[in-house]
């Protein structure tokens, strides 16, 4: 399937705003929460200030799969504009699966992240303010599962992170097709 050609009618040209903001908001928590999290990790023996940095990276997890759902329920009632005329199938299906992954990651990574919590016996208390509840029991079976899944569930969006940023680049600077432009608007 190429994707030469005008843009299907129904297709818009370019991203809502909507659409945009929320794409952003995740950014910025994926990089604050993943900054976070090898900062705190790193911090020896178990500090205020390291527990400080536990509930500030699980408050961003919250409020990322919030923001994540929102957004899953926005691009599931609005279709995503067509990738730029004269993007080999290839790259086009690769981007979609790429999309696909990333939008599937931005909701299990803090899920994994909240059963590790819980496992742990360590609440969640969102903005400092409210008691989420436990998923599941304590359990010294589960904890070390869920810490690994999660650690390398981050990795894994983080590399698919620095791909999908190195794709939208060349776009910009190699192909000059305006793909970079639809979400981050003055390049247009």
């Amino acid at each position: 399937m190429s994707s030469k050609g005008s843009i299907p009618a129904g297709r818009p040209a370019g991203y809502t705003a909507t659409a945009i903001g929320l794409h952003w908001l995740i950014a910025f928590g994926i990089f604050a929460a993943f900054g976070l999290g090898l900062y705190m990790t790193g911090i020896p023996g178990l500090t205020p200030t390291k527990l400080k940095l536990f509930s500030w990276h699980k408050w961003i997890g919250v409020t990322i799969f919030i923001v994540a759902v929102l957004r899953v329920i926005w691009r599931a009632t609005h279709a995503a504009p067509p990738v730029a005329p004269g993007t080999p199938a290839w790259q086009a299906k690769a981007a979609a699966g790429a999309h696909h992954l990333l939008y599937l990651l931005i909701l299990i990574v803090p899920i994994t992240g909240y059963l590790y919590s819980s496992s742990a016996g360590v609440p969640v208390v969102y903005l400092g303010l409210w008691k989420l509840p436990p998923l599941i029991e304590a359990s010294d079976t589960l904890k070390p599962i869920l810490k690994f899944a999660h650690i390398w569930l981050n990795y894994l969006m983080a590399a698919i992170v620095v791909v999908h940023a190195a794709a939208a680049i060349k776009h910009q600077v190699i192909d000059r097709d305006g793909t970079l432009g639809r979400m981050i608007p003055f390049l247009r």
